[in-house]
């Protein structure tokens, strides 16, 4: 078995700092020693010194051969389990400076090297007396099962930023190595819906995982479901353990006269199904309570002991990093969701001249909101301003981006110029405002008096006109300007044909651009869309992302719009 970890400063492993190792193997009869490259004594523990016969001080910085001349043949073996990352067992004789009746003395001894990044870094020594190498030995499997479950840790628990999975995982980790049944109670989230208040000196936490080992795991589901929020007394372990911030052992046998209704009915059907003893961890991060791991053994299972305790602590220090991290991240997450979901509500203003339909499909929940927009903007005559636009990368920032393009947008729109010179405004505002994020957008408006639909481009795809009854649609190559907040302008605006019933339908580029793919030849697929005569713009939306949305990477939005079929209309004459 090689011991992987990640680093501190010194080189060590980061889980073999002073007080998590005292807190570990300080109390284990097993003598425990860890050396770094050098072979030097970095720790050791009360029952080493004891063998050893001399103080802590005596080893720390001093290497095997120095402290014990007399088996100065088994740095030889160090030597090879640091070089070939084999661990070996041995038989020692001799002795130490510990005093003895006995002219020869037997140990048995395993060392194990500690990696950091795949290097060997250091070495652990479990030894044993062979005068009590039954007990012993037991008590070194123990020590390194600890060890093993720390050091795989890192790998295992936080593999997202997905707070429920995290909680899973740790759930996971520990049934059934370190406990018969796993609970993770977590604060519920500053940013959602709201939870409704809990009565005065009770604790109210959402179940963020639970698991039992065997048949264990269906019966504990009568405690809660994952995602249901549970109450918790005063005088409950969870509790206590978060008002201390301290681990609580709750041993089931004790004070049982002394618990409140609420309890004493939780653990009256906790016995019942064989579980004898709990032992709760906070959970926190950056000095800021995040709920509790709950450890429950039952009958046949040793009782929690401090080996337990320090390992259950080292794990909740871990996972409570990862849980804070997905905790985070699922908070800007739901900022950025909640902010695009209002932008992307329904279009502004009433439109009673023009049919529209629009689409926001993210591309995955665990991936951070984009700034994909789109608007429609009344203008005079019955006209309408459509706009598609795409802000620069993904989250709040972006998010916030895309409400200032759109509000700016909105507000050259009522100026009546037309779409080139509406972008040429809004590229210098923005390039003047500081607003570091730039944006792709593409305006275009329909005359549906001369029949004729005016578009201008900065840096966007281009826009796709679908002729009702037509075997396929019209991809119209538009003169394309720069992305918007660069300041260069140079834009443009192109006159297409666009006649009664055609629809026009922008879109950004999460819905054609693919992996390894051209650009061009992505859009083109776009030709094959068709529209009935008098079909639903809605049906248009939905075959398009059926078609095309399932293997998108980034996030769709569309808009389709076609002028109301009616009577022939005039255009308005100005008054004499």
């Amino acid at each position: 078995m090689v011991l992987q970890a990640e680093t501190c400063d010194d080189g060590m492993p980061s889980f073999f700092d002073p007080r998590t190792v005292a807190a570990l193997f300080d109390g284990n009869p097993a003598a425990v020693a860890v050396l770094d490259h050098e072979l030097r004594y970095t720790y050791v523990n009360p029952a080493l010194e004891r063998l050893n016969g001399l103080p802590a001080r005596s080893h720390i910085g001093r290497t095997f051969s120095q402290v014990l001349p007399g088996l100065h043949g088994q740095a030889t073996a160090l030597r090879e389990v640091l070089t070939d990352g084999m661990p070996r067992e041995v038989t020692i004789s001799g002795r130490t400076w510990a005093p003895t009746e006995e002219e020869q003395q037997l140990w048995r001894a395993s060392y194990h090297r500690l990696d950091a990044e795949g290097e060997g870094c250091g070495l652990m020594a479990i030894v044993v007396e062979i005068t009590d190498i039954a007990r012993q030995r037991e008590e070194l499997e123990r020590a390194r099962g600890h060890v093993a479950l720390l050091s795989t840790a890192a790998v295992r628990i936080g593999t997202t930023l997905d707070m429920d999975t995290t909680c899973r995982e740790l759930a996971d980790f520990v049934v059934p190595d370190f406990a018969d049944v796993a609970v993770v109670d977590v604060f519920p989230a500053d940013v959602g819906h709201t939870v409704r208040r809990p009565e005065p000196g009770v604790v109210r936490l959402r179940r963020a995982a639970l698991r039992g080992d065997g048949d264990l795991n269906e019966q504990v589901q009568r405690f809660g479901h994952p995602g249901e929020y549970i109450d918790f007394a005063a005088d409950a372990a969870v509790t206590r353990c978060l008002t201390q911030n301290e681990p609580v052992i709750d041993d089931w046998d004790d004070r049982a006269g002394e618990r409140s209704a609420h309890t004493a009915d939780r653990i009256a059907a906790s016995r019942a199904l064989g579980l004898r003893q709990a032992l709760v961890v906070p959970l926190t991060a950056r000095s800021r309570p995040l709920g509790t791991l709950s450890l429950v053994r039952a009958e046949g299972s040793p009782a929690f002991g401090d080996q337990d305790v320090a390992v259950a602590r080292e794990l909740a220090v871990r996972a409570g990093v990862d849980i804070d991290h997905a905790r985070r991240y699922d908070h800007e997450h739901s900022i950025a969701r909640e902010l695009q979901r209002s932008l992307l509500s329904e279009p502004w203003g009433p439109r009673p001249h023009v049919e529209i339909a629009t689409r926001y499909l993210p591309a995955d929940e665990d991936v951070l909101v984009g700034g994909d927009w789109f608007d429609v903007v009344p203008l005079q005559d019955g006209r309408h301003l459509k706009a598609m636009g795409d802000v620069m990368g993904h989250g709040v920032e972006a998010a916030v981006a895309m409400s200032q393009y759109r509000s700016l947008l909105r507000l050259l729109a009522q100026e009546d110029l037309p779409p080139h010179e509406i972008l040429e405004q809004l590229d210098t505002m923005v390039e003047r405002s500081g607003l570091d994020r730039a944006a792709t957008c593409l305006l275009a408006v329909v005359d549906r008096f001369g029949g004729v639909c005016e578009v201008a481009s900065a840096g966007h795809l281009p826009p796709v006109f679908i002729d009702p009854g037509a075997a396929g649609a019209r991809v119209v190559p538009v003169p394309v300007g720069p992305p918007l907040g660069t300041g260069f302008g140079g834009y443009r605006t192109a006159s297409v044909p666009c006649g009664p019933g055609t629809v026009l339908f922008m879109y950004t580029d999460g819905l054609v651009e693919r992996r390894g793919e051209d650009i061009d030849v992505s859009v083109q697929r776009l030709a094959s869309l068709t529209m009935p005569p008098g079909g639903r713009l809605e049906d248009l939306l939905d075959q398009v992302l059926d078609r095309f949305g399932e293997d998108a990477e980034d996030d769709i939005a569309v808009l389709a719009s076609r002028i109301r079929e009616g009577p022939p209309v005039v255009r308005p004459t100005p008054a004499e």
